[in-house]
């Protein structure tokens, strides 16, 4: 029988268990908030991108929200599905196409941003502002050090 040499550290003791507990309650309640207005986590990336843009290439988007085209295709066909987002192809090129908002996604979008605020209200209220402004460097300094692109949708 294998002895141990050294102690197995508790999951308590490491940060990233803490981070992960957290991020899943967060995470968990915005997606159930967004459900009930038939909106994924990931479609809610989608249209929140596309707020901001009068048209986008899927290519583009994949680019800026760091997911395959497979995944931004199929997004936007659920969400062109739900007439939140309209396909235009171009006169010259079929096979060129841009995404953007329908007038149903438009409006949508600053209801769901106001659930987004309340969720992170919700959880990081309490936090006193230096607080808050701490745990935000912090977690940009991680992602700018890895040079994480990925957008969270789950």
């Amino acid at each position: 029988m294998p002895t141990r040499s050294s102690p197995v550290s508790p999951l308590e003791t490491h940060l990233g268990y803490w981070l992960r507990y957290v991020s899943n309650q967060v995470s968990h309640a915005f997606a159930r908030k967004v459900a009930a207005h038939d909106v994924t986590v990931a479609e809610w990336v989608i249209l929140r991108d596309l707020y901001d843009a009068n048209a986008v290439t899927p290519s583009a988007l994949a680019e800026r929200i760091g997911m395959t085209r497979g995944a931004i295709s199929k997004l936007a066909e659920r969400l062109c599905a739900k007439a939140l987002v309209a396909r235009t192809a171009s006169d010259d090129d079929k096979r060129y196409h841009s995404l953007a908002l329908t007038a149903a996604g438009r409006a949508l979008v600053p209801r769901l941003a106001a659930l987004a605020d309340a969720n992170d209200a919700e959880f990081f209220g309490n936090l006193k502002p230096a607080e808050r402004k701490s745990i935000e460097t912090a977690m940009r300094g991680i992602v700018a050090r890895h040079g994480f692109k990925t957008i969270p949708t789950e």
